[in-house]
């Protein structure tokens, strides 16, 4: 036996494993469309990669202006002269006299003037880096609306597995009913054969939806950034009203919001500032020049053992291969390019709006219809199964009548989330997902 000290100094740790341990058939967590979201905006690689490529594109302006401030540099310099060698070398035209010497100092570099070339360069970059900025929350929104799509995907499946195992309980009710009373001579075998293979088809209904909700997990998962499985019980969503009459206000609302066309803006200014900064090519440069060091070894026709210098330099282009004249024409061909890439992503935008907006609607209308649809399915089986039980109907008229009512149930279910995925599929087009 474990006597009383031995349990005494171990049921701290037992109790402590007991809470750690997940209770068998805990109940999974609960999930609303919202969180859902959070959960894929800190998970998906997508958005983080959106995310570093704006910050790379910000180390882009840094480096470009760069060319505004100074830049000093150390050098160290050690020479040794053949006083015999040849104040000419071939191949290149040289200083009339090397001596031997020994020299550290600093140089220092400042760009007086490019006549506008750094600025515009800058100026680019920085619309660019926007551009990026405007690029990562229309990736933000892409996986929104991913995980909207998603979501109402899982539960749209998961209301399918529950109409399928419904039919299955029916089908086989009306397969054992007929069964009993084929064995009482009242129905005949091939009732009981159409009420079996009924029953078969309502059983692969089932197999088919039972792998449908497993698919649609496995890319709920991974469109929130898992590459596992996750327990989670989703909430259904309110039902949001109907659209606007006019998709009109709709397409106004995506031309000014959709950052897709925020950032084909800004990278079609920067291509035309980029286009001014080749421009500017042409422009001579002005640079200031300053030197400061020690000789401690030097050649005794010079007796100092230091150095200092300063001057400015003017830097203008003559002629360059008609080098510049292409950069600019081949930079303002691209800026041009970029307008139209824009104006070709409005007119598609203002298309896909109306086009969700019709599906929209569409969606919303069959609300109804297939609540309808349903009700005279119902109904329609329960005059089809009263005939029958009265030896008025046929088995292919109660056949018929529970597969239009089984079909009118998933499309009730089908249509309520199909119209939620559509809504966010119209925020999304107009920019009002973020």
């Amino acid at each position: 036996m474990i006597n009383d000290r031995y349990l005494s100094s171990i049921w701290p740790w037992l109790l402590l494993f007991s809470l750690a341990a997940p209770a068998p058939g805990a109940e999974p967590q609960t999930l609303t469309l919202k969180q859902a979201q959070d959960i894929a905006v800190k998970n998906h690689p997508k958005i983080t990669a959106s995310e570093l490529q704006v910050l790379a594109a910000q180390q882009v302006v840094i480096q470009v202006r760069s060319a505004f401030f100074p830049t000093l540099t150390a050098d160290a310099t050690a020479a040794g002269a053949d006083q015999n060698s040849d104040r000419i070398s071939a191949g290149a035209l040289n200083s009339p006299r090397v001596f031997d010497r020994n020299g550290e100092g600093l140089i220092l570099n400042q760009l007086i003037t490019d006549f506008g070339r750094t600025a515009n360069l800058t100026k680019s970059s920085e619309l660019h880096a926007r551009a990026e900025r405007q690029t990562a929350i229309a990736t933000r929104a892409q996986i929104l609306l991913a995980v909207g799509a998603a979501y109402f995907n899982v539960l749209q499946a998961e209301a399918d597995v529950q109409v399928a195992e419904q039919a299955v309980k029916t089908y086989r009710f009306t397969y054992e009913q007929i069964q009993t009373l084929a064995k009482f001579k009242q129905k005949s075998d091939l009732d009981v054969s159409f009420a079996k293979v009924d029953l078969e088809k309502a059983r692969i209904l089932l197999v088919k939806a039972q792998n449908d909700l497993k698919a649609a997990w496995a890319g709920f998962w991974t469109v929130l950034g898992y590459r596992d499985e996750h327990a989670y019980q989703l909430i259904e969503e309110p039902m949001p009203g109907a659209v606007p009459n006019d998709p009109t206000p709709l397409v106004t609302d995506a031309l000014l919001n959709r950052p897709e066309l925020a950032s084909l803006r800004l990278d079609s200014e920067s291509a035309r500032r980029f286009a001014r900064a080749e421009r500017d090519l042409n422009y001579p440069t002005l640079s200031a020049v300053g030197a400061v060091g020690i000789t401690p070894v030097h050649d005794p026709a010079f007796p100092t053992d230091h150095y200092a210098a300063a001057g400015v330099n003017l830097s203008f282009p003559i002629f360059e291969g008609m080098l510049f004249k292409s950069r600019e024409q081949q930079a303002k061909l691209l800026a041009k390019k970029a307008d139209e890439d824009l104006r070709d992503q409005e007119n598609t935008i203002a298309r896909d709006v109306r086009v969700a907006w019709l599906n929209t609607n569409y969606a919303f209308d069959r609300l109804d219809l297939t609540a309808q649809l349903l009700a005279t399915a119902n109904q329609a089986f329960n005059l089809a199964q009263t005939r029958y039980t009265n030896q008025l109907g046929s088995i292919v008229e109660l056949s018929q009548a529970q597969l239009n009512q089984t079909s009118a149930q998933i499309d009730e279910t089908n249509a309520k989330y199909q119209y939620l995925t559509q809504r966010v599929l119209l925020d999304f087009q107009i920019g009002a997902l973020r």
